[in-house]
């Protein structure tokens, strides 16, 4: 039996599988990643709901797993040589995931950074930026008189949908015939760009046409759909 009570975290969202990989989550898109990713490659989990409504990312137990205070986080009991190893940031959490399964990561050197400038793409780019365009567009940004925030936000994301789309083009997926981790990282945010976020028409979407296919294919695999709601959402 796994001890995992040197983590402060177990105290407040208790393993009742200690000897299974311990998620910490929501799903939202950089959440989905690592579920998604998880779902993928088959690997016993268990996953602890982080209601970040209630602000349970800034609770002392969770920023002693990261001290960021985001979501997602993970401890895997069976860690390099054995040991439990603590994770924090889902770009990370995918490589390690790739690497420790051989899966969704080329062997091949030079594929596998490939891989992973995508993967790098998302969060530096991606995300940051779908996320902004989605606080000015859907929430309280959106009450600004000051409409320069939203412009700026939306000339950049429909930037890099152009990037993807460049990208896309004769490809089935990021990198080819190949579904990855740099796949993985993405989906959940453009479906997020033109659903949650509602900004579907204000990034000219519907002009798109690799884009939107990949997505759909995307969408169709079994484990993305299954992790795409893991852990549920808590009642409003």
């Amino acid at each position: 039996m796994s001890d995992l009570s040197a983590f402060p975290i177990t105290a407040r969202w208790p393993a009742q599988h200690p000897e299974r990989l311990q998620l910490y989550s929501l799903p939202t898109p950089n959440g989905v990643k690592v579920s998604i990713m998880l779902e993928e490659i088959g690997l016993p989990y268990e996953v602890h709901l982080i209601d970040i409504g209630k602000n349970e990312s800034w609770t002392p137990e969770f920023l002693s797993l990261n001290p960021n205070g985001k979501i997602p986080s993970m401890i895997d009991p069976d860690g390099p040589g054995g040991k439990p190893l603590a994770l924090f940031e889902s770009g990370a959490m995918l490589l390690y995931l790739a690497e420790k399964t051989g899966k969704f990561l080329p062997a091949d050197p030079a594929l596998r950074y490939e891989t992973i400038q995508w993967v790098f793409f998302q969060m530096a780019a991606v995300g940051p930026m779908f996320g902004q365009l989605g606080f000015f567009h859907k929430f309280a940004g959106r009450e600004y008189e000051d409409k320069r925030p939203l412009e700026r936000y939306r000339a950049e994301s429909q930037r890099l949908l152009g990037v993807l789309e460049t990208r896309l083009a004769g490809r089935t997926w990021i990198m080819g015939d190949d579904y990855t981790i740099a796949d993985i990282s993405m989906l959940g945010w453009v479906r997020n760009l033109v659903g949650f976020y509602g900004a579907g028409e204000l990034v000219e979407y519907a002009k798109l046409t690799h884009v939107p296919a990949w997505l759909e294919r995307g969408l169709a695999r079994p484990a993305v759909a299954r992790g795409l709601n893991i852990p549920a959402r808590p009642a409003s």
